[in-house]
């Protein structure tokens, strides 16, 4: 049987290590290097353009030629990942003598080391070796660190761990446009170790059941005091059950800050002296025209993109709504179904053209998800005639006509 590896951890910080080779295997290699503050040396006649990146930013020097005899003088560690096995053979050959650790890309058995899968999660680094089976060290890595990721693995010495051992803490979570799996993985993250979740109702309904039965769960649209003091309760939940010493998750759809209320709450829990941590989301302001095939932006068709909350109609609206009429590029309307005959008015008081584009997409992300697809002048009436209802996003522009031109996206 071969005799197994010795897995430890260098210090490479300030320390001297020299990569040969400046193709796509040492792209994939330098980062780490230099994220573990490694003084890099690369010697290549030439690099792929992501490694030009990394040596125009001043994270690493590149000596423009073939690799020489002398050339891993005072190094502590030296990567091969030409892709002539006769340089890497020289090049561990040299280590040999000078004593340095070499890992040899192209044959991982013939170096003095070789590099494990390697991954992190909440400042600690994953490293797993199979005795030089790389694709079961990297499917044994990737399913680690899922498990810890979504908190079916314990972590009891995370920095992020449940508020009940560090006096309480509040997240604020942007779960994304519904889909349980656009979720972030830090949110997912702190998610599983929450003792309280206080849950808007566009949050993604499933994360929920995956909670552990202990768990403290508020639904924030039955929290009382009326629709007009929602925000208040909804602030002095979250503030009550952190200073009780519990890890309250405050999780939203989409992102906490797009039209979120967010930065409301962070406010309510500095004031109360929480600490807070905000984790942004992906927002079904873009998420979810682009599942219906909608880019909002897009290369000689429009060249600005504009948010625009609905949540009130344009005559109460801080948006100066003329402007927007002159613009030729996307709106993206959040909360407007309901006002959507109002907004086309006034697009088109403003000189917007009737035959404007539209694409409005309901309940993005999910099984529920449809797409109606009109022109200003007619969308109010469409948009009743379908029965479409909030959730929803209206996409205002050229863009909404793109749809179909790349064919069928995969759900």
């Amino acid at each position: 049987m071969a005799e197994q590896h010795y897995l430890a951890g260098l210090d490479l910080a300030g320390r001297r290590v020299v990569v040969v080779g400046g193709g796509t295997v040492a792209q994939r290699r330098l980062p780490r290097l230099v994220a573990a503050g490694a003084r890099v040396e690369l010697i290549s006649p030439s690099v792929t353009p992501a490694v030009q990146a990394m040596v125009d930013a001043g994270e690493l020097t590149w000596h423009a030629r073939r690799y020489a005899g002398g050339d891993l003088a005072a190094a502590w560690y030296v990567l091969c990942c030409t892709s002539d096995p006769a340089v890497n053979a020289e090049v561990s050959a040299d280590a040999d003598r000078e004593r340095v650790f070499c890992v040899r890309a192209d044959a991982g058995e013939r170096g003095s080391a070789v590099t494990p899968a390697t991954g992190e999660h909440d400042g600690m680094l994953i490293g797993v070796l199979s005795g030089g089976r790389p694709l079961r060290s990297a499917a044994v890595r990737d399913g680690l660190l899922d498990a810890l990721r979504e908190g079916r693995v314990a972590d009891h010495g995370a920095t992020e761990a449940p508020a009940a051992r560090s006096g309480g803490g509040v997240a604020l979570v942007g779960g994304g446009p519904g889909d349980p799996e656009l979720i972030t993985v830090r949110g997912r993250r702190l998610l599983a170790r929450a003792d309280v979740v206080v849950a808007d109702r566009l949050a993604p309904r499933e994360l929920l059941d995956e909670l552990a039965p202990n768990v403290i769960v508020v639904d924030a649209a039955k929290i009382p005091y009326g629709r007009a003091a929602s925000q208040d309760a909804i602030n002095a939940t979250i503030v009550e059950h952190a200073r009780a010493g519990r890890f309250v998750v405050r999780l939203k759809g989409g992102d906490p800050y797009l039209f979120g209320r967010g930065f409301e709450e962070l406010i309510a829990c500095a004031e109360a002296g929480v600490p807070v941590t905000v984790v942004p989301g992906v927002t079904s302001a873009f998420a979810g025209p682009a599942v219906a095939e909608v880019p909002v932006t897009h290369r000689g068709v429009a060249h600005e993109v504009v948010v625009v909350s609905g949540h009130v109609g344009p005559e109460d609206s801080l948006t100066d709504w003329s402007a927007l009429a002159r613009l030729s590029g996307t709106i993206v309307i959040m909360m407007g179904v309901e006002r959507v005959a109002r907004f086309a008015e006034a697009l088109l008081a403003g000189g917007r053209a009737g035959d404007t584009p539209v694409a409005v997409v309901q309940d993005a992300t999910t099984r529920n998800q449809r797409t109606l697809r009109s022109t200003l002048d007619r969308v109010a009436a469409d948009v009743a005639n379908q029965g479409i209802r909030p959730p929803a996003v209206i996409v205002i522009g050229p863009v909404a006509a793109l749809s179909g031109q790349a064919g069928r996206i995969a759900p």
